[in-house]
């Protein structure tokens, strides 16, 4: 629906219109991100990272078909009348719509079924916990403290990065280069961050994501300008880096809290994880124009430390929280 107003948006030359489209469209994503809960859902505590990262992973399919369907989409939507910017708001009517149909048709049963069932014992269940009763759990509030940090600091430097490029020379091939080494850490090696999260635990992959995005924040703080090479580690540790802490601390939000009370604390969480994404996107351009690329590196670096240091003095106390009951085996 979101898309269809989009379109409308741009045929109309109506640019409040396509804003709104662009909203609906955002927030139809929102309920794809809680996907990889879902995932989590269906699988034993001692794989659920694992799950998740393969979701995640799934991301880079789209990350890289994407871009490549503008000048195609564009194509097709010139050859029936529409405007070439139209295409691609149409691509995802197709995929989209493909990707609903399966989940609503396939998707069975319910992942929610499947989430951490307790024995029968005729008793009704307890009622889940009010949210911002939840969020003060020390479990729960490092992992979501971990995944703001993480998405907060990527954004900052990720969204100038390519501005930063081409102001000091490089031409756009060479930008495209290091995104997309940031893009591959991002979502390609997800897979690995759940199997590494799974054998060592959530709070040491979380502190090495953390630390892997420290580096790639001070990287990119004394990186010359002109220097391709040091900008493109830097972006690719600042993805996996944010891969690490986004997979691991999903994970551990998950296991800190009971069935009946994830979707509310995780669509919160969430909220509050893209709200925080939104705030950095468009702070990042007022700290380029101010002070420059290297202070967005330093800005980062801070924030990494001060929640990096939280995290570790943290702990001691937080752990995920266990069962009330005794677990049914999960078919598999």
């Amino acid at each position: 629906m979101g898309a269809l107003v989009a379109v409308a948006g741009i045929i109309a030359q109506s640019f409040p219109v396509l804003l709104v489209g662009c909203v609906a469209v955002g927030f139809g994503n929102s309920s794809n991100q809680l996907s990889r809960y879902a995932a989590a859902d269906m699988f034993p505590a001692t794989r659920r990272a694992s799950a998740i990262g393969i979701v995640v992973w799934a991301a880079t399919v789209g990350a890289v078909l994407g871009p490549n369907l503008i000048g195609l989409s564009g194509d097709m939507a010139a050859s029936v009348g529409l405007p070439r910017l139209a295409g691609p708001y149409l691509v995802p009517l197709v995929l989209v719509g493909i990707a609903a149909l399966l989940s609503a048709s396939l998707l069975r049963p319910d992942p929610r079924d499947l989430a951490d069932r307790p024995v029968e014992t005729g008793e009704a269940p307890p009622p889940p916990a009010r949210v911002d009763a939840v969020l003060r759990r020390p479990t729960v509030a490092l992992a979501v403290l971990a995944l703001i940090c993480g998405q907060f600091v990527m954004v900052l430097i990720m969204t100038m990065t390519p501005l930063h490029m081409t102001d000091h020379g490089h031409a756009l091939s060479a930008v495209g280069i290091v995104i997309s080494a940031h893009v591959f850490g991002m979502f390609a090696l997800a897979p690995i961050s759940g199997k590494l999260t799974d054998r060592f635990g959530t709070p040491p992959i979380i502190g090495a994501g953390l630390a892997m995005v420290l580096g790639s924040a001070l990287l990119s703080a004394v990186a010359p300008p002109d220097d391709q090479l040091i900008l493109l580690l830097a972006l690719f540790l600042l993805g996996w880096g944010w891969n690490l802490g986004f997979v691991a601390g999903s994970s551990m939000l998950t296991s800190a809290v009971s069935a009946n009370e994830r979707p509310r604390v995780q669509g919160v969480s969430d909220s509050l994880i893209w709200s925080t994404s939104a705030i950095a996107s468009i702070g990042s351009g007022f700290v380029l124009g101010a002070w420059g690329f290297a202070t967005l590196g330093i800005i980062g670096a801070l924030i990494v430390g001060i929640v990096g240091a939280v995290v570790l003095l943290g702990r001691g106390v937080a752990r995920p929280s266990a069962p009330t009951a005794p677990l049914e085996p999960i078919a598999e």
